[in-house]
């Protein structure tokens, strides 16, 4: 067939545009965008026709020899369709998706770290949809200051005679780095010179902030003594980092905050706490490890503490800083508080979170981390009886399916070297029935419209029922995953026949 007769068999932008299976893609990603997608398509078709004498193999009709050419354009506008779809895959699957995190961390930084209370959701929503108060003032009738709300909530929860708020807690601690010490020294114990998650490390971000660090101590052990040899007159501040995402054990030695401050007090030197993870309860109350909290920090006469708003408080990323008012005056008077600044939705779901903190009773219902956390082991194991039925009938005869305690961890470097005991959803290979390895059935798990993210480990898929947020979705996306896996059996099965 000569390359002017195929080029014949192409059909034109307008026929593949105004067929009916084109009318989803067009809803979802707007007709400009599909047609330049069809024009594309119909360019590299033409270059094939061009350099290799034929029709792209996507285009190829198995039998066509009977059809009129206008029949044969019409079933090769099914088969481009197909194609236009399968094109469209990567667009679908950009930026953000909603999935079950069944890993076993439940604040995964990678997966989006603590889930939103209804409070906050609708919190948020408001002020998306209706113009805000963020920065006037209803009683003056003027400006105001978006971070006033905020930070009389929390004078009131952790006694701090102010607030300043940021867009994470990396973002704290550059700002009163760069407020209160720039051009001079810092004082860190070795042992805390931490690095958490994406390499950021705190003597980088020392040097970002145009401050001296001055290492003391040794890694496992700082005494009182060497804050004091190293303070002098360009010492801006003393500084403690909470080792959340790490410990060292065995003959080891710290300086307590009350320790520090002491001598900070005495020496006229401010001290600063960068906390990180942040809880604002006690969470031994709830059968949990304890962790710092900010207002034994402050009671302790800490001048500044910094942490997350989206890991332990179980509320949207964000950089809390609380203390003493003069200092935050220069924190919020720094041309980088501007460039830092929270926007109206983080400071929207914050302010609704710290609210559920006024009714802590009501926190394990109301807070969906703490949820989580705080979950029964019957409740987990009642859960995973539930569902292995409809995880057996996904995997057939290929997978057994059970009921088994795990180890799961909070996550985000909250309590690093704690675990939490679990309940999960084991999948075991059954070699003499199938091929099928564990890498493929995670990868048919993350093939969903939500996908479930599961860990591998000990020669068994294991799903953490203590993500599962939403029992009937995620009843819901198994049954869908069996059907896709059935079809793919049925197709499998016929070409095999042929």
């Amino acid at each position: 067939m000569t390359a002017q007769a195929l080029y014949a068999h192409l059909p034109s932008v307008d026929l593949i545009l105004n067929h009916e299976l084109q009318q989803p893609l067009i809803h979802q990603f707007g007709k400009e965008h599909i047609t330049t997608l069809v024009r594309q398509l119909l360019d590299q078709a033409r270059e094939t026709i061009r350099d290799q004498q034929q029709l792209p193999q996507w285009l190829t009709l198995n039998e066509c020899d009977g059809l009129a050419l206008s029949q044969q354009k019409l079933a090769r506008i099914n088969l481009f369709s197909h194609h236009l779809a399968q094109s469209t895959l990567p667009l679908q699957h950009q930026g953000q998706r909603r999935v079950f995190n069944l890993t076993g961390t439940i604040l995964h930084t990678n997966l989006g770290r603590s889930l939103q209370a209804e409070a906050a959701i609708k919190a948020v929503t408001e002020v998306m949809r209706f113009p805000s108060t963020l920065e006037y003032s209803l009683q003056q009738g003027k400006r105001g200051h978006r971070d006033q709300a905020i930070s009389e909530q929390l004078q009131q929860l952790i006694g701090c005679e102010d607030a300043c708020l940021v867009n994470n807690n990396a973002a704290a601690v550059l700002l009163m780095l760069a407020s209160l010490a720039n051009g001079k020294e810092v004082i860190v114990s070795r042992g805390e010179l931490v690095e958490i998650g994406g390499s950021f490390r705190i003597p980088d971000v020392m040097r970002q902030a145009g401050c001296q660090l001055v290492e003391v101590g040794a890694t496992n052990r700082t005494h009182l003594k060497d804050y004091q040899q190293a303070i002098n007159e360009n010492t801006a501040l003393l500084m403690k980092v909470h080792t959340s995402n790490y410990m060292i054990q065995g003959f080891t030695s710290a300086v307590s905050e009350a320790e520090l401050c002491a001598l900070g007090r005495a020496m006229q030197v401010p001290v600063i706490s960068d906390l990180g993870s942040g809880s604002l309860i006690d969470l031994a109350q709830y059968g949990l490890p304890s962790e710092p909290m900010p207002q034994k920090m402050l009671q302790d006469g800490i001048d500044l503490v910094s942490f997350s708003g989206d890991k332990l408080l179980g509320g949207p990323q964000a950089g809390i800083i609380a203390g003493k008012s003069e200092l935050i005056e220069q924190l919020q008077h720094h041309p980088l508080k501007r460039a830092l600044r929270c926007d109206k939705m983080t400071l929207a779901a914050l302010e609704a979170t710290l609210n559920l903190y006024r009714h802590p009773e009501r926190l394990p219902c109301d807070l969906p981390t703490l949820s989580m956390l705080t979950r029964s082991l019957d409740t987990l194991t009642d859960l995973g009886e539930r569902l292995v039925p409809y995880c057996q009938q996904l995997v057939g005869q290929y997978f057994t399916v059970t009921v088994m305690p795990s180890m799961g961890q909070i996550g985000s470097g909250a309590l690093p070297t704690e675990q939490l005991e679990s309940v999960a959803l084991c999948f075991s290979v059954n070699n003499n029935q199938t091929s099928y390895t564990l890498n493929d059935l995670a990868d048919l798990l993350a093939s969903g419209e939500i996908p479930i993210i599961g860990r591998i480990h000990h020669d068994k898929l294991w799903l953490c029922l203590r993500g599962i947020s939403h029992e009937q979705d995620f009843i819901a996306q198994l049954a869908q995953l069996a059907q896709l896996a059935q079809l793919a059996q049925l197709s499998l099965s016929n070409a095999n026949h042929e």
